[in-house]
Parts: C-alpha cells; sequence; structure tokens
C-alpha cells in the first residue's frame, strides 16, 4: 500500500521537528517535505506532489491564510488541515479558512512545554484526520446511494410529527452547516440542536457565523435556557448539550460528564437526550465527519420512533458518521447535502419564500 505523502508547513522549526517524528511514526505516513514558509510550501506542493498538507495559520510574510488561497487557486481538491492557536483570534482565522477552503483544523502544540500528554493528543487526532482525509480525496468515487445502502428502515407515508431536529456533525462541517442552515425556512416552528466537535471559543464564531448567513437565529447553547421554537443551539466546545423538561417547558442542560466516542461535546449524549425528552418527534440528521459519533444516539432515536436522514458519501468531507449510522440500517433516507435542507422544510411542512 503507497505511503500518504504529507508536507509540514510551519514557520517553527520546533514544531515542525514535533511533527514530523510523530507522523514518521506511523507506517502509513511519509513526510516528504517541511516547510518553514508559505512560498516555500507552494514551491514544494508544486514538485512534491503530496496527498495533503498541514499548514499553520500564523506565519510571517506570507501567512497561513493567503497560502491557503494560492493553493486552492490552482488545486481544489488537495486536503489542508489548518493549525491554529487555541483563542479567540485563533478560531476567527480558522473559519476564515474553513471559508477559503481548508478541509479540517486543529489545535497548535505549543512549541514550549511541550508535554507527552499534547504529544499524544497531537499523534491521536492528527494522523487520523489525515488518513481520514487522504482516503475520501483519493476515493474511486464509488459512493453509497440511497439506492444502494444497506437494508434501511422504510419511511412511513405519513410523516410524523417533528417537535425537535437534532444534527450530528464534525470534520467538513462549518462549511456544510453553511449551506443548510441557509436552505431552511426562516418560518421553521421547531428547535433545532447540534453538536458540531470544536473546541472552546470555536463554537460560539460558528453560531454568529450561521446566523450572519442564514435567516435562523444561530446562537452557542447555554445552561438552563428555555427552548424556543426556530432557535438554533449549538453545544459549546468542551461541554454536552441535552434538553429536559420542566413543568410543559424545555431547557437546555449543559455538562462536563465524561466524553463519549472520545468527543464533548458528543452527539450520542444530544441524541439520547432528544429521544428522552421529545420521543418519537424527532428528525435527526448525521452529516459529515470522522468516526461514529452519533450512532448509538440514533439507535435511541429510532426504538423511539424518531426518523434519521444521512448525508451522502458524494458530499461528504469524510463519510465516517453517516456511513456508521447508514451501515448500521439506522438511516430512513440518505440524502445528498443540497437536499437535506429541502427535507427538513417538507418534514416540518414549511416552504422557503422568494425574497
Amino acid at each position: 500500500m503507497n505511503k500518504i505523502k504529507v508536507l509540514v508547513v510551519d514557520d517553527s522549526a520546533v514544531i515542525r521537528k514535533i511533527l514530523s517524528e510523530i507522523l514518521t511514526q506511523d507506517p502509513e505516513l511519509d513526510v516528504v517535505g517541511m516547510a518553514s514558509s508559505g512560498k516555500t510550501a507552494l514551491q514544494q506542493i508544486d514538485y512534491l506532489k503530496p496527498d495533503i498538507v498541514t499548514l499553520d495559520i500564523a506565519m510571517p510574510e506570507m501567512d497561513g491564510l493567503e497560502t491557503l488561497r494560492h493553493i486552492r487557486s490552482k488545486d481544489t481538491r488537495l486536503p489542508v488541515i489548518m493549525f491554529s492557536s487555541l483563542t479567540e483570534e485563533g478560531a476567527v482565522a480558522t473559519m476564515e479558512a474553513l471559508d477559503l477552503g481548508a478541509n479540517d483544523f486543529i489545535a497548535k502544540p505549543s512549541a514550549r512545554g511541550q508535554t507527552s500528554q499534547t504529544s499524544d493528543r497531537i499523534r491521536n487526532e492528527l494522523k487520523e484526520r489525515i488518513k481520514a482525509l487522504a482516503r475520501a480525496h483519493t476515493s474511486t468515487g464509488d459512493n453509497v446511494s440511497a439506492t444502494t445502502t444497506p437494508a434501511r428502515r422504510k419511511v412511513a407515508s405519513t410523516p410524523l410529527e417533528v417537535k425537535a431536529i437534532g444534527i450530528a456533525i464534525s470534520t467538513g462541517g462549518p462549511n456544510a452547516l453553511v449551506e443548510l442552515v441557509g436552505a431552511v425556512s426562516p418560518e421553521l416552528p421547531v428547535p433545532i440542536f447540534i453538536t458540531q466537535h470544536m473546541p472552546p471559543f470555536f463554537t460560539r464564531i460558528l453560531a454568529d457565523r450561521l446566523s450572519s448567513r442564514g435567516k435562523l437565529e444561530v446562537v452557542e447553547a447555554q445552561h438552563g435556557h428555555r427552548v424556543v421554537p426556530g432557535q438554533v443551539y449549538i453545544a459549546p466546545g468542551d461541554f454536552h448539550l441535552e434538553v429536559t423538561y420542566e413543568g410543559d417547558q424545555v431547557f437546555t442542560m449543559l455538562s462536563q460528564a465524561a466524553p463519549e466516542n472520545s468527543c464533548r461535546p458528543s452527539a450520542d449524549v444530544m441524541f439520547r437526550s432528544l429521544a428522552r425528552v421529545y420521543g418519537p418527534n424527532v428528525l435527526a440528521l448525521v452529516m459529515t465527519g470522522m468516526g461514529a459519533d452519533g450512532q448509538k444516539g440514533c439507535e435511541a432515536i429510532k426504538r423511539r420512533g424518531g426518523i434519521v436522514l444521512a448525508q451522502d458519501e458524494a458530499s461528504s468531507t469524510v463519510w465516517g458518521m453517516p456511513g456508521a449510522v447508514v451501515t448500521a440500517g439506522l438511516a430512513d433516507e440518505v440524502l445528498p447535502l443540497n437536499k437535506l435542507g429541502h427535507a427538513i422544510n417538507s418534514r416540518c411542512n414549511v416552504e422557503v419564500r422568494a425574497s
């Protein structure tokens, strides 16, 4: 099997050394080059032909965003993973990078005080992301469609009354959510709850971004707020998002209970909570992302009679999460990204009116 060729781009020699040592330990990966600047990176991409690029955002002269613009002007498909600091400024820059076509991001390790815990986090997060994105990039395109998926439950001819929508999403999620939320009617009569795998700071910036791009109000969920129809709630980074009944009202609930599927927030936690509170009236969407977070939660939703939709492979950045749901036979429909918003509107009996 051919190794995945990785180009590491960072102005810090310490970080380049750390990443190279971590990646070369994996027999499936080959660090074919290291660049200390954006200009050097562009030259190396031309002759090294890497399968994937890790790109630091903050670099002198030509920063990561400008470098990414140049990469995308020549190649729209080369996978690029951004390295970002876990700060508000880093979150804003990362969102801009995703707008420009970056495929994913991870928190950048510190060049000082490198610990074994940090090294383990980078080793686990980065290697799996590289492999998932590289595999998706080199896929033959033999994707699973709605007509070829494993046996799934047949959708009832009379749709259930949707009272809540839950969305599980990860790698490739921010851009997919922009498209999805923008396609949903502003007259949506039910709340939407989203678990997007992101660290603190990033989820608030994502909520602001989605609010500015669509017609629905999107907020980072807070603990103990009454749920309002038509509002979109995003689980904050490092907190599970759940809902609970108090009297005849539904309220949001945040917790820092143990991660599930190595995730906090976890879609499984959110989906189970929605199933408990809304019973058969839940519409769940499992969208692009690595791993299988959301699968067990979808099992709970199906047991209560809810509906599960999965994003198809062709429109997913990584078909891990939706693929797990489809393979388990939990998806009632498998749809491309550009059809999911319409599916929400249709099942909630609303339409998008021309402005």
